[in-house]
């Protein structure tokens, strides 16, 4: 599987399709992205949608997420609806919007 860096000092607007591959965010995104794995990491930011079969956020999301497998990091931020078929999150990650969470 092929890995899609957007750098610290990269800022996207537009969506991101990557359907068998992942996308890894250290920078700032407008727009949604579809993959099948997407990582958030600590300084980098969503605004948008996204689809993916996991999705690991330790930075910041607003918009929507849905997923097979979601994993909230300490630090992270999290302003949207979610739907994730499992969702793992870690002391310190805030969230807020509508969870829906499957547990399996």
């Amino acid at each position: 599987m092929a890995e899609s860096v957007i750098q610290e000092d990269m800022k996207i607007e537009g969506n991101l399709v990557a359907k068998e591959g992942a996308i890894s965010v250290a920078g700032n995104v407008k727009g949604d992205i579809d993959a099948k794995s997407v990582d958030i990491i600590t300084q980098g930011s969503v605004k948008g949608g996204i689809k993916a079969g996991r999705v690991m956020i330790a930075g910041h999301l607003e918009g929507s997420v849905k997923c097979s497998e979601l994993v909230l990091d300490e630090g992270s931020e999290l302003k949207a609806d979610v739907n994730a078929g499992t969702m793992t999150m870690s002391s310190g990650a805030k969230i807020s919007g509508r969870v829906e969470a499957g547990g399996g």
